[in-house]
């Protein structure tokens, strides 16, 4: 599943229909597959309150929220792995989640934590007091340790945590997971960081698909290089800072500090921000946003805004009108992770766009299966009759970008072209 790992992803009749995730089968060789040397660490995620979701508001919304909980899966192990990974649907209303890098067990637990915050976020179409309830089963692999004894470790583990209650979050091994991680001394530091510009914001390149495939600017990207734990990324950061009421500084920190970065590069290339909920709920932000881009003197006409389904969720007229405040400066808008999951083309119709971002999972496929091309026609032709430029987001090899280019898709980002990189890193790119 993941853009790194070592097996050739599942064929496409191995694949759930509604998630597109490998099934049980596939991931139990994907595990034997990995050698014995491999540091895997492993979770599985179950959906508790699936059931009454299906009872009270059909088994459609059901379906729309395990399709939304796969594509959450997705992007959270992107944002947070280098080395290889791989994700699954284990049946019903249950995941599975590897990653093959080393990872201490303090980590993997704040990964877990934030993988079950990001679950239990509101889902769209449904309303926002409910919760999915997320249990999550960890593991660590034993030296040489096979699919079957992994899986048999997890769901046990599941089993007991379910029997327990109260709980979200237990290790396979028995112990517990520890309810200080994450909690107000990682908070306090996280806070601490904030204020001394210990948050590191990375710059991912994007690249026309036209002509000679000229750089056109970069997403910016935060992470936190924690003393014990390691790299956090930008999803387990920002879980951490939902629960600390944080998000607002961190949003704010993030934008200056990748403002000011900007500001160095040439024309015309342009910096996209990542927008949250908490920032279009809150009454200033917009104002707040503009005073950093008059502070920096980056030009606004070169500032794209990037907005997910999932932030517009609780109230997207409210965001609508935020959105046009910041338009009317110059300032561009994309809808974010199109086509992950629930897709609400409602938002096509008021929100002020000027971009929309395929998510990666779209590109799957592309370049040998006809049917994943058609979709991409599709909605590159939708885009197109909206006025609407495409981004194809997470192209990993050349036919993908052959494929991509070829439909009409404006612009690209992804490993191919280029990782996440530091300030300087980027500057240089710019300037060559």
């Amino acid at each position: 599943m993941g853009p790194m790992s070592p097996a050739p992803p599942a064929a496409a009749d191995e694949r759930d229909p509604l998630t597109g995730l490998p099934g049980i089968a596939a991931a139990r060789r994907r595990l034997d597959g990995w050698s014995g040397d491999t540091p895997a660490h492993g979770l599985l995620l179950s959906l508790k309150r699936l059931p009454e979701i299906n009872l009270a508001h059909g088994t459609k919304a059901g379906d729309a929220v395990l399709a939304e909980t796969a594509a959450r899966l997705a992007h959270f192990a992107v944002a947070e792995f280098e080395g290889p990974w791989f994700a699954a649907r284990a049946g019903g209303a249950t995941f599975l989640l590897f990653a093959g890098e080393p990872l201490s067990r303090e980590r993997w637990e704040l990964l877990a934590h934030g993988l079950a915050e990001r679950i239990a976020r509101p889902f769209p179409g449904l309303p926002g007091a409910i919760n999915a309830g997320p249990r999550l089963a960890l593991v660590r692999a034993l030296p040489d340790e096979g699919a079957d004894s992994l899986l048999d470790r997890l769901m046990q583990a599941l089993a007991l945590l379910d029997r327990r209650g109260g709980r979200r979050l237990v290790w396979a091994d028995g112990t517990s997971v520890r309810p200080g991680l994450g909690g107000p001394s990682l908070e306090a530091e996280l806070a601490e960081a904030i204020g001394q510009g210990g948050i590191e914001v990375l710059f991912q390149p994007q690249y026309a698909l036209t002509g000679a495939r000229e750089l056109t600017g970069a997403e910016a990207l935060a992470r936190w290089q924690h003393p014990q734990l390691g790299r956090i990324s930008a999803a387990a950061l920002f879980a951490l800072a939902e629960r600390a009421d944080l998000v607002l500084p961190l949003s704010a920190a993030i934008a200056e500090q990748a403002l000011a970065q900007a500001a160095h590069w040439p024309e015309p290339l342009r910096l996209s921000l990542n927008v949250t909920s908490g920032d279009i709920a809150a009454p200033d932000w917009a104002a707040r946003l503009l005073g950093q881009v008059r502070a920096s003197r980056f030009p606004p006409e070169r500032l794209t805004l990037e907005v997910t389904e999932e932030a517009l969720i609780a109230d997207v007229g409210a965001a609508a009108t935020t959105l046009r405040i910041l338009a009317a400066t110059g300032i561009r808008i994309a809808l974010d992770d199109f086509g992950a999951g629930f897709c609400n083309f409602r938002y096509l119709k008021l929100l002020p766009l000027h971009y929309l971002k395929l998510d990666r999972s779209l590109m799957d496929g592309i370049a040998e299966n006809g049917r994943d091309r058609a979709v991409l026609r599709g909605l590159v032709a939708m885009a197109k009759a909206l006025g609407l430029e495409v981004v194809a987001e997470g192209i990993e090899d050349e036919g993908q970008e052959r494929a991509a280019a070829e439909e009409g898709c404006a612009t690209m980002q992804g490993f191919l072209r280029g990782r996440p990189m530091a300030a300087e890193a980027f500057l240089g790119l710019a300037r060559a």
